[in-house]
């Protein structure tokens, strides 16, 4: 098949998109000469106005319009030719299926790496918050306990010694005394040999501004808060300060301070060290993890934030970390999110420096180098040579899938004789064989096809002979208000009722299921129709007319069917319902408004099915029951089939019939064809997407207010309605 011939085939499955015969082409036409327009008059005075403004914006919006549906149409198109054959959708495919998931891969990697390094740069900067805490609290607990030796006396050197230990590496450090007139107990069992007590008074009056070093950062505490205990404290304090010189903005910064007590049971001072976290700290931090920290924020109670000033979160290389403080004077706690900007290179040649050298290179420097050569070149050659196998096997799909293209447009041409050359023994081969057998059966296809419309013709008939032979029209008399329904679960069904006059007075009701479905049940319950009409005319009781009809119905059914019926006669002159059951479902009663409860009433008298080959009908007849109910205005009476009652829905719950009883019930003062839509409505909810799985029969009875006396308007009711 040619090329031409192929492109001939695909009909209408693509279409050139032409850009002055399409609408949205002559719509960007069209905008664009309106902008021209509107562009010459602004040259003018005319082209001041707002109309000529807002003239300019809708042409602007209608070439925006028309340019995104072209853009879509030629997308469209694009598509449809690129994709139109197998091969680019198979290598296309592959693509997706091979090189996108190695790409996501790496992708993963390459984050999982940079999630790792941010959650290691936050280790470092605590690492080193802590470090800092020791530092303090050590310089802080040696200056007390030194104070302590040299009995008070020369605090100032103590100080300045301590403070100038450090300056070389913490040039902000700074050291202060502070009274403390609580008493604590003593931290060591084995008392100093100077009098405790003593020296500390002293001291109180001494020192009380004792100082060593910048206080840069804020000034010296004067007391100790209550809530810092005789152990102590180290930990990280924030404060505020200016974010540039002579400026009004502030900024949040940190400071590490710690508290320390001589080891007296009476200290009477406290010596703090603070060391701020300022720029030179900052600095050896990045220098020597390689992590940066540009900014310092409060989180609110809320867990908000407000933006730090001077704080640049701009980056691929910014993260947070969380730092936990106190409030100097309250001793609150505060988280504090602290900014920082990190160098993935520092923070590996760092971590690559504690191992052994190969050569010039640590050793995971050369064991990175031989994942991106080794491991990388290899998968590049892997990727490659499974692209180029790929493109073979989809080249000798394709191709048994254009021989399959091309058969079938013979075959759509009415060719039954096409054959496809089998050439490969595989699947494509087997596919091949497949269609040849599928071609040489269509024309039995065929017949069968119209065979089978044949059949749902003739079940269509039979379909609508079968509703002929219930009653049909409004059924209307005095003194009763009939409604009946019958939908067969297939073409035709098993399912039927009758009205049956049986003299001016007396109405015979009969509703009965066949046991089964579709052809045989419908043509039992054609054959139960004439018989019931025959018995009706011979027995004035319910119980004979039953009996006398399973003795019939017994010498011709089946033996694996068999009939439920309930045969009732109404007579509107006594005013009662004689009626009897042979093992049909139970009737529904709910009295009238004269009777004090209107409760729904099962009414279910004993009785066997139709057609049973037990016996000569002796226990049939010894089982069947006749009631006799008197009529009153209002009575509601419901006959029903078992599809009405065990109509189920997905999960296989039945409607039942207690629901049925209550729903009747709640609804019995509406009219019975309202009161039959709401049933079949109820019934429908209920059962849901489930299929039909019997035929659902109804008939409902209701007495009117007034029951007619002696009139003989029944037999020409029952005659125009049939």
């Amino acid at each position: 098949m040619s090329d031409d011939q192929i492109a001939r085939a695909r009909g209408s499955r693509g279409r050139d998109v032409s850009f002055f015969g399409s609408w949205p082409g002559r719509v960007i036409i069209l905008g664009v000469a309106i902008k021209l327009l509107v562009s010459l008059l602004r040259l003018s005075s005319a082209g001041a106005s707002a109309f000529v403004g807002v003239v300019d914006t809708v042409a602007g919006f209608a070439i925006a319009a028309g340019a995104a549906t072209l853009l879509f149409r030629l997308f469209t198109v694009a598509k449809q030719r690129l994709l139109w054959r197998v091969r680019r959708k198979l290598i296309l495919s592959y693509f997706f299926v091979g090189f996108v998931p190695a790409i996501l891969i790496v992708v993963f990697f390459l984050l999982f790496v940079l999630l790792l390094f941010f959650n290691f740069s936050s280790y470092l900067v605590q690492t080193e918050v802590r470090s800092l805490d020791d530092q303090a609290r050590f310089l802080a607990a040696s200056a007390a306990l030194e104070i302590q030796r040299g009995g008070g006396r020369d605090v100032a050197d103590v100080l300045n010694r301590k403070r100038n230990s450090v300056a070389t590496q913490l040039a902000g450090a700074s050291l202060a005394v502070v009274s403390f007139d609580r008493a604590c107990a003593a931290i060591n069992s084995q008392s100093s040999s100077l009098n405790p007590q003593r020296a500390s008074s002293d001291l109180r009056l001494e020192s009380s501004k004792l100082r060593a070093g910048p206080w840069s950062h804020e000034d010296p505490p004067a007391t100790l808060p209550g809530w810092i205990g005789c152990d102590g404290f180290a930990g990280l304090l924030p404060y505020s300060r200016a974010a540039t010189s002579g400026g009004q903005d502030t900024e949040t910064a940190l400071v590490v301070r710690a508290a320390a007590f001589p080891d007296s049971a009476i200290p009477g001072y406290a010596v703090i060290v603070d060391i701020p976290v300022d720029d030179d700290v900052k600095g050896r931090w990045q220098r020597e993890t390689g992590v940066e920290v540009t900014g310092v924020n409060a989180v609110s109670a809320s867990g908000g934030t407000g933006a730090p000033a001077g704080v640049t979160v701009t980056g691929p290389l910014t993260w947070v970390t969380f730092l936990d403080s106190r409030d100097w004077s309250t001793g609150g706690s505060r988280t504090l999110l602290v900014t920082t900007q990190l160098s993935i290179q520092q923070i590996y040649q760092r971590i690559a420096a504690a191992q052994g050298l190969i050569g010039n290179r640590s050793f995971g420097q050369a064991l990175l180098l031989v994942l991106l050569v080794v491991v990388g070149g290899l998968f590049l050659v892997i990727e490659v040579v499974a692209l180029i196998v790929g493109w073979m096997l989809a080249k000798s799909i394709t191709g048994s899938v254009h021989e399959l293209f091309a058969g079938t447009e013979r075959v759509r041409q009415g060719d039954f004789t096409h054959k496809i050359a089998v050439t490969a023994e595989d699947q494509l081969g087997e596919l091949a064989g497949s269609f040849n057998s599928m071609t040489a059966s269509i024309e039995d296809l065929l017949r069968q096809a119209a065979e089978k419309k044949r059949l749902e013709e003739e079940l269509r008939i039979a379909h609508e002979i079968q509703m002929s032979l219930l009653p049909h029209g409004p059924l209307t008399m005095p003194g009763l208000s009939v409604s009946a329904l019958c939908v067969p679960a297939r073409e035709v069904g098993g399912d039927y009722y009758d009205f049956l006059p049986l003299d001016d007075h007396r109405l015979g009701l009969l509703i009965a299921d066949v046991s089964g479905k579709g052809t045989s049940a419908a043509l039992y319950m054609a054959e139960l129709k004439g018989l019931v009409l025959s018995l009706s005319r011979i027995h004035s009781s319910p119980r004979e007319m039953l009996i006398s009809a399973n003795r019939i119905i017994a010498e011709h059914l089946d033996a694996r069917s068999f009939i439920t019926m309930t045969y009732a006669i109404v007579d509107l002159q006594a005013r009662t319902m004689t009626y009897a059951r042979a093992g049909h479902t139970p009737l529904i009663h709910v009295p009238g408004p004269g009777v004090d409860s209107r409760e729904a009433r099962i009414l279910a008298p004993d009785g066997l099915v139709v057609g049973l080959k037990i016996d000569n009908g002796e226990m049939f007849e010894r089982l069947l029951q006749e009631e006799t109910i008197g009529l009153h205005p209002g009575d509601l009476y419901l006959f029903f089939t078992d599809g009405i009652s065990e109509a189920m829905n997905v999960e296989d719950d039945c409607f039942g019939e207690a629901r049925l009883g209550e729903f009747v019930q709640a609804h019995a003062h509406l009219p019975p064809d309202e009161l039959r839509e709401r049933v079949l409505r109820e019934i429908e909810a209920f059962v849901g997407d489930a299929p039909q799985h019997d035929d659902m029969t109804m008939v409902l009875l209701k007495i009117d207010d007034r029951l007619p006396v002696g009139d003989a308007v029944l037999s020409g009711a029952l005659a125009e309605y049939r």
